[in-house]
C-alpha cells in the first residue's frame, strides 16, 4: 500500500477444493467487517472469489490470502503455488479477452473495480494483489445561525425531549436517559448492554446507503431513521451521533434522538460559505437550496429535497418520486408529511390520465384535488387539496417527479411552479448522479448476492434443504417474510412447503393464515406480481377477531389469539409480490415475497429477486429430479437384492455386501443363498465387470438364472455353462462374469460337504481348526468370455470347526497407494479367526480392508462365510 502505515493484518490458507471458495470468501467479509469497512466489502468478495476460483479450481494449487488494513483503505492479497506457470515478458501485451472467458476474468475484474492492482510472478509462485480505497467520510462542520425574530423560530406543542444514549464500541448501549424512556417506553435496564441494532429501524437494503454499524463509525452522522418502541410501534426520529473517546482513549458514539417533526432542535443549520476576505462568495443555486453541506448518500439527499420544497413553499406535505428505468412508473422515494401509507418504494404510473395534467413529464398545477378525483394517486385519502408537481429532467429525459401540497385549497399558482421548476432544475443532475451511484453499489451488492446463493444452492442436491435456503437468502435482506409454494406436476394444486418470517414468533401465524387462502394461480410469465390475497385475508382475520375481542366476557385464551392475530395482520399488511419458480420450461412452484403493513418493494429488489428465482427454481427442481432417480434407482436396486437367507441346520452363515457409489445398494458384485431341494442349499458369489446400473443389470441375469436352473436338477458345471451362454446372447450389453457357484449338503455327523466350481473368482479359502488356511478350489475359466466351457466340480468336507471364506476381488484389491492386500493378507488376517463364529469372521475381514486404506472403497465388496459349528459338550 505504498508508504501507508500497516495497521492490521489477516492471513489465512485455503485448500484445492471448490469449497474452499465459499470459505475465501467468508473469511474476507468477516474480516473488513470486523475492522468496520463495509464500504468496500462487496468488491473484495467478489474480486477475492474469482482469484481464489483461479487458484484452488484452475491452477489445483492452495490459495493463501492475505489482508492488510490501513487508514485510507484496504489491500488483499491471493497467492497460488502453480510450479509450471510461465513468466510472461513485460513487454507483453496483457490481453484479457472477453469478459465471458473463465481464464482472465479475476484480472479483467481487478481493472474494474480495485483502485490500484498488480501481478508478480516468481518461479513457484502467482501473486495477485488489489488495493480498494476507502470514501471519503463526512465529518462534523461547525455552523451558527442568524438571529431571528420570535415568529419565525419553529414551533413546538410541547415540551421537547431529547434522548440520550451512549453506544460503546460493541455496538452495545451503554447509558439511557429519562427522556430516552419516556420517549420509547423502555427503562434503562431493559435497554442497556443490548446491540442497538435491536431498537434501530435501519433500512436493510444490501449495496445501498449507510448502515448502522457504518454510521456509528463515523466521527459525526445526523439523518432520520425508525425507533422500536415497547409498544411495538416504529417512530421517526431524527438523530444526531457524535464520536468520542474516554481519557483512556476508549471510543464511544453518543446518540441525540427527538422525534421526526422536531428535527430542528438537532439539526445543523446552513451557513453560507464566505471568503478569505470574509465577504460571501457567489452561492451555487444547488447549495442554496440544498444546503451544505449536501447529503453524501442518495437517501438523504432526496430527503432533503422534500423538506427544502415543502419549506420553499410553506406547504403540508412534499414528495419525490425517481421513475424507473423504462420511465412507465414512479416510485416514492422520500416524502414529508404524508401517512404512513405513502411511504418508500410506492409505484404510480408516470401517465396517471389525460392530458398534460394527468402525464408527470409536464409541470402541473392542481387548485383543489376534491374537483378532479384520482388527478394525483399519491395523495388519494390524505387530505391534501392543492398540489403542485413538477419533473426532474436530465438532457430531456424524464428521472423523476417533485412535488408540493397543502390541506387548503387554491393555495397555489403557476408563480409557485416556476419557482419549484427552478429548484428541481438545480438538483437533477446530482439526484441522477447520486442514482446511478446507489445503483451501482446495489448492482456490486447484488453480484456478491448472487454469487454467495448460487454457491450455497449448488452445494445440496436435498429437496427440504434447497427450500429452506431459499426462504434464508430472502429473509431478511430481500424481504421481511417468504412463502414457496411447489407443483408436483401439471396436475397437481400448489402445495404451501415452506414459511419464513424474520420474526420467529409470528412463522406459525403467518403459515396458518396462507394455508386458510387460496394459493396464487401458477403464472409462468416472468417477473414479480401483485398478490393481494393475504393481506385481505389478514385485515379481515383481525377485524373479527377484533369485534370478538369486545365482548366484556372474552377469556384469556381469546386475548392472547386476540395479540396473534394482529401481530400476524401487521406482519402481511404491506406489499406481496408472487415470482414464478420456472425450470426446464415447467413451472415448479412459485417465491412469495412480502413487507410488513404499508411497506413496497423497491424495483431493484424486484429484479434481484427475480434473478435469485431463477437459480433457486433450477436448483429445486435438480433436487427433485435427483430424489426421483434416487427412489427408482433404490426400488430396482432392491429387487435384485436376495430375500431373506435361508436357515440351514448345522451350519451358520453370514454375508456383507457393500456398493461402491453414492445411494447404491447393490452393484457389480452380488451373492445368495438359497434352498434347491431338501437338504441341498445353493450358493453364490459372483463379480460382474464393472459397476453401477449396467453391471447390476448382469447381476440380475445371473442371480435369477442360478435358482432357476439348480432347482431344475442341473449340476453346477451345467449351471454355470448355460448361464454363461445367456450372458453371451446379450451381446453388446453383455459383461464378463467371474462367479464361485457351490452346493452345500449338510451331513447327519455334523460336518458339511461342498460341491463347488469357480469360474475365474477368487479361490474361496477354508480355515482349519489349527489355524491353517488353504485355498479350496481350483480355478476354471470365468463366465462372458468363450461359448464352450468346460467346467467340473469340486468336492470339500467341512468338519466341525472349519471355516469356509469367499470373497469378490474388491476384498483382495483393496490398496493403498502401492500395497495392495492380496490372498496373502487376506490369509493372515482369517489366520487369526480361529473359533469364531461365522458373523465375527466376516466382520473381522471387513474391518481389516476398511482400516487397510484410508480412503473409501472404489469398488464393490462381498463377503461370504460359511462355518461348520463345534458340538456343544454338556
Amino acid at each position: 500500500m505504498g508508504s501507508a502505515v500497516i495497521t492490521a493484518r489477516a492471513a489465512a490458507t485455503f485448500e484445492p477444493a471448490g469449497r474452499s471458495v465459499a470459505t475465501a470468501r467468508a473469511f474476507v467479509r468477516d474480516t473488513l467487517q470486523g475492522w468496520g469497512y463495509t464500504d468496500v466489502i462487496d468488491d473484495a468478495v467478489v474480486l477475492t472469489s474469482e482469484l481464489v476460483t483461479n487458484a484452488v479450481v484452475h491452477a489445483g494449487t492452495a490459495a493463501d490470502v492475505l489482508c492488510l488494513r490501513a487508514e485510507d483503505g484496504v489491500r488483499v492479497e491471493v497467492a497460488d503455488h502453480y510450479p509450471e506457470r510461465e513468466v510472461p515478458l513485460q513487454s507483453t501485451a496483457v490481453d484479457f479477452g472477453s469478459p465471458d472467458r473463465e481464464s482472465g476474468r479475476g484480472l479483467l475484474l481487478c481493472a474494474a473495480l480495485a483502485s490500484r492492482w498488480g501481478v508478480e510472478y516468481t518461479p513457484t509462485r502467482k501473486h495477485v494483489w488489489f488495493q480498494l480505497d476507502l470514501p471519503d467520510r463526512p465529518v462534523g462542520i461547525r455552523s451558527a445561525g442568524p438571529l431571528l425574530p420570535v415568529e419565525s423560530l419553529p414551533v413546538a406543542d410541547r415540551r421537547i425531549r431529547v434522548a440520550v444514549a451512549q453506544i460503546d464500541m460493541s455496538g452495545a448501549v451503554a447509558s439511557w436517559n429519562e427522556d430516552a424512556s419516556f420517549l420509547f417506553g423502555y427503562a434503562p435496564e431493559q435497554v442497556v448492554g443490548k446491540q442497538l441494532t435491536e431498537f434501530a429501524a435501519w433500512p436493510q437494503t444490501p449495496g445501498t446507503s449507510t448502515g448502522i454499524a457504518a454510521a456509528l463509525q463515523l466521527s459525526r452522522w445526523e439523518g432520520s431513521y425508525g425507533f422500536r418502541c415497547a409498544d411495538g410501534r416504529v417512530v421517526p426520529v431524527y438523530a444526531s451521533h457524535l464520536r468520542v473517546r474516554d481519557t483512556g482513549g476508549t471510543p464511544s458514539t453518543v446518540c441525540l434522538m427527538v422525534r421526526d417533526d422536531e428535527r430542528a432542535v438537532l439539526q445543523s443549520p446552513v451557513r453560507a460559505p464566505v471568503t478569505d476576505t470574509g465577504e460571501s462568495r457567489s452561492a451555487d443555486p444547488f447549495e442554496v437550496f440544498i444546503g451544505s453541506p449536501a447529503p453524501d448518500d442518495l437517501d438523504g439527499l432526496l430527503q432533503r429535497t422534500v423538506e427544502r420544497a415543502r419549506d420553499m413553499l410553506d406547504a403540508d406535505a412534499a414528495f419525490l418520486l425517481l421513475a424507473t428505468d423504462d420511465e412507465t412508473e414512479l416510485e416514492v422515494r422520500a416524502t414529508t408529511g404524508l401517512p404512513s401509507a405513502r411511504q418508500r418504494f410506492a409505484r404510480v404510473p408516470v401517465e396517471a390520465g389525460a392530458g398534460r395534467y394527468g402525464s408527470a413529464r409536464m409541470p402541473a398545477v392542481h387548485e383543489d384535488l376534491m374537483a378532479v378525483e384520482g388527478a394525483v394517486p399519491l395523495l388519494g385519502g390524505t387530505g391534501m387539496r392543492s398540489v403542485v408537481t413538477v419533473p426532474l429532467k436530465v438532457e430531456g429525459r424524464l428521472t423523476g417527479s417533485l412535488g408540493v401540497a397543502a390541506e387548503a385549497a387554491g393555495r397555489y399558482t403557476n408563480e409557485e411552479a416556476l419557482r419549484l421548476q427552478f429548484a428541481a432544475d438545480r438538483i437533477a443532475l446530482a439526484v441522477e448522479s447520486a442514482r446511478l451511484g446507489e445503483l451501482e453499489r446495489l448492482r456490486r451488492g447484488s453480484l456478491s448476492f448472487l454469487v454467495e446463493a448460487s454457491d450455497l444452492l449448488a452445494g445440496t442436491l436435498d429437496r427440504d434443504q434447497t427450500l429452506a435456503l431459499m426462504a434464508q437468502m430472502t429473509v431478511p435482506t430481500l424481504a421481511t417474510w417468504c412463502a414457496v409454494y411447489t407443483i408436483a406436476d401439471p396436475a397437481s394444486e400448489p402445495f404451501l412447503s415452506y414459511v419464513l418470517h424474520e420474526d420467529e414468533d409470528l412463522i406459525d401465524g403467518l403459515k396458518a393464515l396462507l394455508s386458510r387462502i387460496d394459493p396464487p394461480e401458477p403464472v409462468p410469465s416472468p417477473g414479480a406480481r401483485v398478490w393481494g390475497a393475504p393481506t385481505k385475508a389478514a385485515h379481515e382475520a383481525a377485524l373479527r377477531t377484533s369485534m370478538r375481542s369486545l365482548s366484556s366476557d372474552a377469556p384469556l385464551s381469546m386475548a392472547n389469539s386476540t395479540r396473534t392475530t394482529l401481530a400476524t395482520a401487521a406482519a402481511v399488511g404491506g406489499e406481496t409480490v408472487v415470482l414464478p419458480l420456472v425450470a426446464r420450461n415447467r413451472v415448479i412452484g412459485m417465491l412469495t415475497l412480502g413487507k410488513p403493513s404499508d411497506d413496497h418493494f423497491r424495483q431493484e429488489i424486484l429484479e434481484l429477486a427475480e434473478d435469485l428465482s431463477r437459480r433457486a427454481a433450477l436448483a429445486l427442481d435438480n433436487a427433485r429430479l435427483y430424489s426421483e432417480r434416487t427412489a427408482i434407482s433404490q426400488a430396482l436396486q432392491r429387487s435384485l437384492l436376495p430375500p431373506s437367507q435361508p436357515v440351514v441346520p448345522n451350519v451358520e452363515i453370514e454375508v456383507i455386501y457393500r456398493a461402491a457409489g453414492e445411494g447404491n445398494e447393490v452393484g457389480g458384485d452380488f451373492y445368495d443363498v438359497f434352498p434347491i431341494r431338501d437338504g441341498v442349499y445353493g450358493f453364490a458369489i459372483g463379480d460382474v465387470c464393472g459397476t453401477g446400473p449396467e453391471a447390476a443389470a448382469v447381476t440380475g441375469l445371473a442371480r435369477h438364472a442360478l435358482r432357476l436352473l439348480a432347482r431344475e436338477g442341473f449340476g453346477g458345471p451345467a449351471v454355470l455353462e448355460r448361464l454363461n451362454a445367456a450372458i453371451l446372447d446379450e451381446g453388446s450389453r453383455s459383461r464378463f462374469l467371474t462367479l464361485l457357484y457351490g452346493e452345500l449338503h449338510p451331513q447327519e455327523d455334523g460336518s458339511a460337504l461342498l460341491k463347488v466350481v469357480c469360474a475365474g473368482h477368487p479361490l474361496p479359502l477354508r480355515l482349519r481348526q489349527d489355524g491353517s488356511v488353504q485355498a479350496a478350489a481350483e480355478p476354471q475359466p470365468l463366465l462372458g468370455v468363450i461359448e464352450d466351457l468346460e467346467l467340473y466340480e469340486e468336492e470339500i468336507t467341512l468338519a466341525p470347526g472349519d471355516v469356509l471364506l469367499c470373497v469378490t476381488d474388491g476384498i483382495t484389491e483393496r490398496r493403498e497407494g502401492t500395497r495392495m492386500l492380496g490372498d496373502d493378507g487376506l490369509a493372515e488376517v482369517l489366520a487369526n479367526c480361529t473359533g469364531l463364529t461365522a458373523g465375527a469372521v466376516a466382520a473381522r475381514v471387513l474391518r481389516a480392508v476398511e482400516r487397510f486404506a484410508a480412503e473409501p472403497a472404489s469398488d464393490d465388496m462381498a463377503i461370504l462365510a460359511m462355518r461348520v459349528p463345534e458340538p456343544q459338550t454338556i
